[in-house]
């Protein structure tokens, strides 16, 4: 039987150098969180959006020294785990640094993406799906543990939603939403640039030079932005 497990992470920053500094999860019948002393000093930055301190964290071990680690790489890995986190490909990058590579996963970032087809959400960070989906939940945001609650209610939308629209049972919904998380989204409108508000497959047929220069421009000064590159390489026909 698959267990879904909702987690989260906080970090020492958003960059390839950085690290774990909390980890929570939820499934059906655990919750646990706790903070972790990262490899790195907790820049203020950092602080200022999650506000965990070094001072928080100088007499905790790092996570892979922790009693927490095997137990969690175990659930994480199990064949039978189906790991969701919101912009998922941020947190496995974290996770992996710990040794844990978990092999289902769901990322509601990107299911969300892809079923705003006629791009009636401004935009889908996880705060940002909270209040305009009217999700009432008692969470803070920006703390792993806040966050997970969140996660959970907006998985619970997203795949009865897949449920309806597509008239699937939960296994085949999981199953879908396990292909869309393995891919990059298809992003359907700017919300920036002199495009705002169109439609990429308008913009396509209107100023196909736009997309050809935004590519070059993404694949030189911001090669790690796969959604938007795999966007414009599908409209251009690349």
């Amino acid at each position: 039987m698959q267990k879904i497990i909702f987690f989260d992470t906080e970090t020492t920053g958003v960059n390839d150098t950085d690290f774990l500094c909390q980890l929570a999860y939820k499934s059906k019948d655990e919750e646990f969180c706790e903070l972790y002393k990262p490899e790195i000093n907790i820049p203020p930055e950092a602080s200022s959006v999650h506000h965990i301190t070094n001072k928080m964290v100088q007499d905790k071990p790092s996570f892979k020294k922790s009693n927490d680690f095997k137990k969690i790489k175990n659930l994480f890995e199990d064949e039978n785990s189906i790991v969701v986190a919101h912009n998922a490909k941020f947190d496995l990058a974290i996770i992996k640094k710990e040794d844990m590579n978990p092999k289902n996963v769901i990322c509601t970032l990107r299911v969300a993406r892809a079923l705003d087809k006629e791009n009636k959400i401004p935009q889908h960070k996880l705060q940002f799906l909270r209040y305009f989906l009217n999700i009432e939940i008692e969470a803070t945001a920006h703390d792993a543990l806040g966050d997970v609650l969140v996660l959970e209610k907006l998985f619970e939308r997203l795949i009865e939603k897949i449920k309806k629209e597509n008239n699937m049972d939960e296994e085949k919904a999981l199953g879908m939403m396990i292909d869309i998380s393995s891919k990059p989204s298809l992003m359907h409108a700017f919300s920036f640039g002199k495009h705002t508000g169109k439609t990429v497959a308008d913009v396509a047929k209107q100023d196909p030079g736009y997309l050809k220069w935004f590519l070059e421009t993404k694949e030189r000064d911001n090669p790690e932005d796969e959604d938007w590159i795999y966007t414009l390489k599908h409209y251009l026909g690349k």
